[in-house]
């Protein structure tokens, strides 16, 4: 089926070849609702079983190979993912709505480097060796067997590929389980797989409803690794099945990030950055959803920030111009409304916004909360939406207090003029990744991952490749010296 341009499959993708099942589910574009994108065919418990087998059968022959002969494979893939960033943005554009100049020039790129970076650390990787009570001991990484990724619908194909590239170069096969709502870059990504000339089972892709094949994917005993990106509700799920068969669990769950800006920070800079949270409707988990600022600025920081909240552009994710765009579905529109309902029946003041544009579409003004108490639920939960708050503080100390208070912990922002100050509560901030005068930079080979009920485990550079393997002690005896 053509869409956005592109030939795109509707069916899953298994063993290298295309397979469709007798049951479909609808795909809709948020920019245009009312319409039907594609039906796609929807995965069952057969569909599942068939995965998975094609991904077992495939692994003893996939980890056989070195570091270096998998890399070749990523790297031809990298460079398929590069040829075909144009095509890939357009039809995640029309799936899920991010805007079309991020995708084309930052995040469908990411992926191609993210294949690059696995397969470059791969093949470098030396395991640890040291003498020790008359032994030589070396640490080796094994292939740790069929892997299931399941990912959100929020940037689908670069997390798809963040998770994907350090499992095959760790050696391991693949089964996907991309969202519902946004699966169709996921089917692109198979057709470049197989253009790349992977080995049949390596990589396969099975679409359909999380509670209709996911849970069969995360049950299956042959699994041996599950990576998971999605709310905490369902990682609890998936964490009771993994657990069954006492499998490793790495998930990337919600956040509630805070921005903290102190008194001597660049109150301009800061302000612009806590506005630019609203990008891409704040579907993004990384978001700092929290402003908590210093009382001695505070009057300063809301004139600058309503200045540039005033510039934001609701519209068209096609339009360069835009920089807030549809949310992705109807029911998540209403989740969000949900939280200002209540917040409004809590006693929390709306600074602005809260309210959605047009009955007809998925927009949802930006829009900022003075809550009643810290306890309030739009502080405490995520609304993964264009929903912030704005709190103020006395003292440095109340401030880290704030931004510790609830239960995530993915990521944090602080506003500082001063070192000191940026390395002494950068580091009392409670989140597994902080930035210091800057939002949102990544380095591929850093740790990434949340705190609390943000996540568990760690992706990124040798820790995801140490997640895709058995560890292995080989210890050798020294021979005697004569």
């Amino acid at each position: 089926m053509e869409i956005a341009g592109s030939v795109i499959s509707l069916d899953h993708y298994i063993g290298g070849e295309r397979v469709s099942s007798p049951s479909v589910f609808q795909v809709h574009s948020p920019l245009k609702w009312e319409e039907v994108l594609a039906e796609m065919s929807a995965g069952d418990h057969e569909i599942s079983d068939l995965a998975v087998a094609s991904a077992s059968d495939a692994f003893q022959d996939w980890a056989s190979l070195g570091p270096q002969e998998r890399a070749s494979f990523l790297y031809r893939l990298a460079d398929l993912i590069d040829r075909e960033v144009s095509n890939i943005a357009r039809v995640e554009c029309t799936d899920m709505a991010m805007r079309h100049e991020s995708l084309f020039n930052r995040v469908i790129p990411r992926g191609a480097r993210n294949f690059r970076a696995y397969a470059d650390l791969a093949s470098a990787y030396e395991g640890r060796t040291w003498e020790s009570n008359g032994t030589t001991n070396l640490i080796q990484r094994l292939p740790a067997g069929p892997t299931v990724v399941i990912t959100p619908w929020n940037a689908p194909f670069m997390l798809a590929t963040w998770k994907i590239a350090p499992a095959l170069a760790a050696g391991n096969t693949v089964i996907l389980k991309p969202a519902e709502w946004a699966p169709l870059s996921s089917s692109i990504l198979a057709d470049l797989v197989d253009e790349a000339g992977f080995p049949p089972g390596v990589f396969n892709v099975v679409q359909g409803i999380g509670g209709e094949v996911g849970s069969f994917l995360t049950k299956d005993p042959r699994v041996r690794r599950i990576s998971f990106t999605g709310s905490t509700e369902t990682a609890r799920k998936i964490g009771i099945e993994a657990a069954k068969n006492v499998v490793p669990f790495t998930a990337e769950l919600g956040g509630k990030g805070a921005l903290v800006v102190l008194e001597d920070a660049d109150v301009e800079q800061a302000a612009a950055t806590a506005a630019g949270q609203y990008d891409d409707s704040g579907q993004v988990c990384l978001a700092a959803t929290r402003l908590i600022v210093s009382d001695k600025i505070s009057e300063h920081f809301l004139e600058c920030f309503h200045q540039n909240v005033d510039g934001h552009i609701l519209g068209d994710s096609f339009d360069d111009e835009t920089t807030i765009t549809p949310l992705i579905h109807p029911d998540h529109l209403q989740r969000v409304e949900s939280f200002i309902d209540r917040a409004l029946e809590n006693g929390d003041e709306i600074i602005r916004g809260g309210r959605r544009l047009n009955d007809q579409q998925l927009f949802y003004e930006p829009t900022l909360v003075k809550p009643a108490s810290n306890n309030s639920e739009i502080v405490q939960r995520e609304v993964f939406g264009p929903v912030l708050t704005f709190q103020t503080f006395q003292d440095e100390q109340e401030a880290v207090k704030l931004a510790n208070s609830t239960e995530y912990g993915l990521s944090a922002t602080l506003f500082t003029g001063s070192k000191e100050k940026a390395e002494i509560i950068g580091s009392a901030l409670r989140a597994g990744t902080v930035w210091v005068n800057c939002f949102l930079v990544r380095d591929l080979t850093a740790p990434f991952g949340g705190l609390g009920i943000s996540g568990l485990g760690r992706e990124g550079g040798d820790y995801a490749l140490d997640f895709h393997s058995d560890l292995k002690t080989l210890q050798i005896k020294k021979a005697d010296e004569s």
